[in-house]
Parts: C-alpha cells; sequence; structure tokens
C-alpha cells in the first residue's frame, strides 16, 4: 500500500523499513522488475504494438538472467544487474517472473472480465506472485501459508481496482466482472465513462464486501510470518482494509472520487496492526 512501501507499485505490499537488512537488495531488485515492467505496460505514449514488443524484449533479457548471461543494456543496471545476485543467492524461481509478464501483457489486450472466477485468474498472475516471492524469501512455503498469501494479494489487487476507477476508466479498462454488471443492470461502457448511480454505489458495495471477505480468509498469515514480515503485513493488511472504508464512507462513490490514504493514516493503521491477534481478528479488521 502507498503508506508503507518503499515507492508506489500497486501490487507490491512488502518493502518498507520493516523488511530486514539482508533481504532488502532482493525485495528492493523484485520490485524494480516489476516497476518497470508495469510501466512498459502502461505509462507513455507507446502503442500497444510497440509494448508488447517492449515486453517480449524484457522477457528476453529475464531468461537471460536466469541463465547467467548478459542481458542487453537497455535494463541492465537498473533491473538485471541487481536482481541477477538475488536470484541466485535465494534461488527465486522463474515461473512467478514470468506469470507478472503475462499479466502486463494481457492488461495490453484483455479491458472486460466475465466473471468474478475470471477476475481472480488475473489476479493469480498480476498479484499472487508478488506475495510468493517474498514468502520464497522468507522460506515459508506450507500450502496453508501460500493460499492465505494469494488470498491477500488478490484482495489487495481488487482493492486497487476499486480505488482506480476514476483512472482505470479513460484507458478503457472495466475490471468489474461482466456478470456482476448485468445483475444491477449496468453497461461497461457507461462504467468507464464514470457514470455515477445508485446501482452503481451498490454493486461498488458488493465488491467491497468481496475483497474484504477475501482479506479476512488471508489474514491469519500475519501470525504465520517471522519477526518483522509479520509486522509489515499487519500494516498491509490495514491499509488495504482501510481503503475500503474510505470507500464506504463517501456512500462508494469511488467512480468519481479517488480515495486514498495519507500520513494522518499512519497511527490508526499502526494501533489497529498492533491490536491484530488470533482471537479478535474480526475485530482489529
Amino acid at each position: 500500500m502507498p503508506a508503507v512501501s518503499i515507492e508506489h507499485y500497486e501490487n507490491f505490499p512488502v518493502a518498507s523499513w520493516l523488511c530486514p537488512p539482508h533481504l532488502r537488495p532482493a525485495v528492493v531488485a523484485i520490485y524494480h522488475f516489476a516497476r518497470t515492467a508495469d510501466d512498459l505496460a502502461d505509462e507513455g505514449s507507446a502503442t500497444t504494438a510497440e509494448r508488447q514488443a517492449d515486453l517480449r524484449a524484457y522477457r528476453q533479457d529475464l531468461h537471460a538472467c536466469f541463465a547467467g548471461q548478459a542481458p542487453s543494456p537497455r535494463w541492465a543496471s537498473r533491473v538485471f544487474a541487481p536482481l541477477a545476485p538475488q536470484v541466485i543467492r535465494h534461488g527465486l524461481p522463474l515461473p512467478l517472473f514470468e506469470a507478472l509478464l503475462d499479466a502486463f501483457e494481457q492488461d495490453l489486450v484483455k479491458t472486460r472480465y466475465n466473471s468474478r472466477e475470471e477476475l481472480l485468474h488475473y489476479c493469480e498472475r498480476s498479484a499472487n506472485p508478488v506475495g510468493r516471492l517474498l514468502l520464497h524469501l522468507y522460506g515459508v512455503d506450507s500450502p496453508t501459508a501460500l493460499g492465505q498469501s494469494d488470498a491477500i494479494c488478490s484482495a489487495l489487487q481488487l482493492i486497487n481496482f476499486w480505488q482506480d476507477f476514476s483512472r482505470d476508466g479513460p484507458s478503457g479498462r472495466c475490471y468489474v466482472p461482466q456478470e456482476d454488471l448485468a445483475r444491477h443492470g449496468l453497461q461497461a461502457e457507461a462504467w468507464v465513462r464514470c457514470e455515477d448511480s445508485p446501482a452503481a454505489r451498490r454493486l461498488i458495495a458488493e465488491l467491497c464486501d468481496w475483497s474484504r471477505q477475501l482479506m479476512l480468509i488471508g489474514m491469519p498469515l500475519v501470525h504465520t510470518l517471522p519477526g518483522r514480515a509479520g509486522w509489515e503485513l499487519r500494516l498491509v493488511v490495514q491499509g488495504g482494509l482501510r481503503i475500503l472504508e474510505r470507500i464506504r464512507a463517501m456512500d462508494h462513490a469511488s467512480l468519481v472520487h479517488r480515495p486514498h490514504l495519507s500520513a494522518l493514516d499512519a497511527a490508526p493503521l499502526l494501533w489497529r496492526a498492533l491490536r491484530m491477534h488470533p482471537a479478535s481478528q474480526g475485530a482489529a479488521a
């Protein structure tokens, strides 16, 4: 979340001062890999074809990095030179990096999702690999922990969608499932124009409830991760829930007003993080 991350990257939940120093180079290297790929897919005035070509070249450099070969000069100093030693040191798994690139490439050509299941499948590649990479660094690999991490990361991705309606709309992107839109008598074309209405607000309330329940499913992971990692994750979880509170406080008008966190949220987030324990997670949320 923006309130706790080293830099803004919507699917990158961990990299603050709570990160253990011996893991910081790996976390920062992973961050810059994802941030750069995201920029290739989203930033600037390049055409779709040019973005696709850039992401293909970026993937080739990723493969070179994992093969111990020299990447192209374009991203070497910022991305692949820092990443290469971390790949060796921590045995980072290539498929998780590949999944992130798959999601960025998909964003170039797919702007509609038929169902919640289809949207969650996108989150499996756009968000969940980040959590799994971080768990890999901490040596956590149990199926339960991986599933909880996926739930948290997918929830964060969904919350980012609900937060960014007013940004995604002008780009023609609608991450609200078509089935949900149809159930409320709404059209994707009106949604990307950010047309506010009582029906739209009712749907946003439902979507927020969905992502909140997903976050609660993953929440026990905060008690599994060791030391600083667990505290970091507490703040990440509470940051996501705080955004949902912001959306609710504006009567779910996030089509026309973008909610955000500020420095004033730091104290409440810390207090809620301190109060999180297995017996009272619902209250802390």
